[in-house]
């Protein structure tokens, strides 16, 4: 499996929400600039988010897009989930309908682990705790840049 750029552009989207004051409005374009979404593919990306109950809109002058719920509250694997729909590593994970070999291949025990492990990470890491993380990884960067005159490092997000 492997995410495409919807699950990548909507992890990026609820970050940079996770990241402002409680009840902020953005705008997409500020988003789109900010994290390098497309403006076009965003605006398709936000009506999968609102359906899944991460973020709600607001229409009009003053409008924009802010998390429906605490950013504590919502996991990495709910954001992915509903922007790419649930999660399979394998087509006979999907149901027992789905593999004739399901009940006897040595391998769809493997896939079943596996998909389950990696849920529980997902589910284990909240996009408060990614925006903090990404947000002080920034900063340390911004701050070590401007003193320093040799490469900079490069801090991953997760």
């Amino acid at each position: 499996m492997q995410l495409t750029l919807t699950g990548e552009y909507a992890v990026r989207t609820m970050i940079h929400l996770a990241s402002l004051p409680s009840g902020t409005l953005a705008q997409i374009s500020d988003i789109s600039s900010q994290w390098d979404v497309p403006e076009n593919f965003l605006r398709k990306i936000v009506p999968l988010l609102s359906k899944s109950k991460l973020l709600s809109s607001r229409r009009g002058n003053g409008g924009g897009i802010q998390l429906a719920r605490p950013a504590e509250s919502i996991t990495l694997l709910d954001v992915i989930e509903a922007a790419e729909g649930p999660m399979y590593l394998n087509k006979c994970l999907i149901g027992p309908e789905s593999c004739i070999r399901a009940r006897w291949c040595a391998v769809h025990c493997v896939w079943s682990e596996a998909q389950e492990k990696l849920k529980e990470i997902l589910s284990c890491k909240s996009i408060a705790e990614l925006a903090r993380l990404s947000m002080g990884k920034e900063k340390h960067l911004r701050t070590h840049q401007a003193a320093s005159t040799t490469a900079p490092v490069i801090y991953p997000i997760f």
